[in-house]
């Protein structure tokens, strides 16, 4: 009997701690004992963050593909997460090709603007999302925009801050400046991420369509109806005169005073704008 007994415990405790595997896996602890969140779909694993309440946020840090949510309290112009919180359920991620991001999955050569639209929708769908507002940073503008091309009824509203952009005399800006820097990183972190793979990406990204805003086209944006507030910056990887030309195709948006950043005592009303512009088209 007692033979008996001490093999169902030891079974049932096994079973136990096999049940919780899936639950520890997505939920790992981060630094002081903290849960860190993950989304996992297949080989695709994406950290994220949450803070607040209130209508879904989605917010895309700066940095191109190295781009990680922590970068809202490191090198943005102001902490999106910070200021919004109290009014909306802000939700960032890190890109799964971030060298310094706990997210990880592979490179999708034919597909690499999709794969985060994937990654993006994916974690909304995770988290039980289905309409959310998004604003985002940098390489965040041609995400949105193809956010809204993939999901128009579920974007609410856009706001492209400092959003990348391509001009006709900088083409090649965008591939050169990854080659040189995210492409070396990367291969020092995932060595099975070759240097011929890391080209194709880069090429299918930034070469293969290298005109306006990457991901969509001026026919899209002349049609998109989604309000959108646009942010312009003025430096070669986010060039003034792109954002404007959205700006003036689509027929829903607005545009902030420029300079926007410079000085800085101006960031606060930036940063009043988008909060008007949110709550004008917050559902109820």
């Amino acid at each position: 009997m007692d033979s008996t007994r001490r093999t169902v415990i030891a079974t049932a405790a096994a079973a136990t701690t096999l049940a919780a595997v899936p639950q520890l896996f997505a939920q790992q602890p981060g630094q002081g004992g903290t849960a860190v969140p993950f989304y996992e779909k297949g080989p695709v694993r994406i950290h994220y963050q949450e803070a607040g309440s209130g209508f879904p946020l989605l917010l895309i840090p700066g940095g191109g593909l190295s781009s990680v949510a922590s970068w809202f309290g490191n090198g943005a112009p102001f902490n999106a997460i910070d200021e919004f919180k109290a009014e909306y359920r802000c939700v960032a991620a890190d890109l799964r090709t971030a060298p310094d991001g706990q997210s990880s999955g592979p490179l999708e050569i034919d597909r690499p603007w999709d794969s985060f639209a994937d990654d993006q929708l994916g974690l909304m769908d995770h988290l039980g999302i289905d309409k959310f507002m998004v604003m985002g940073f940098c390489i965040g503008g041609p995400f949105i925009w193809n956010l809204l091309r993939r999901a128009p009824d579920r974007v609410v509203a856009a706001v492209l801050a400092q959003p990348s952009g391509s001009r006709p005399e900088a083409r090649e800006l965008p591939y050169e400046t990854n080659s040189k820097g995210w492409a070396v990183e990367i291969a020092k972190r995932r060595p099975e991420l070759t240097p011929r793979m890391t080209d194709q990406f880069l090429t299918k990204m930034y070469r293969n369509n290298p005109d306006f805003v990457f991901t969509v086209t001026r026919d899209f944006v002349r049609n998109c109806q989604a309000p959108v507030l646009i942010l312009p910056d003025d430096i070669p990887a986010h060039p003034y005169a792109v954002a404007m030309e959205a700006a003036m195709l689509a027929p829903k948006a607005e545009v902030s005073m420029y300079p926007w950043k410079d000085p800085k005592e101006r960031i606060p009303l930036a940063v009043r704008h988008i909060r008007s512009f949110l709550r004008a088209h917050r559902p109820a």
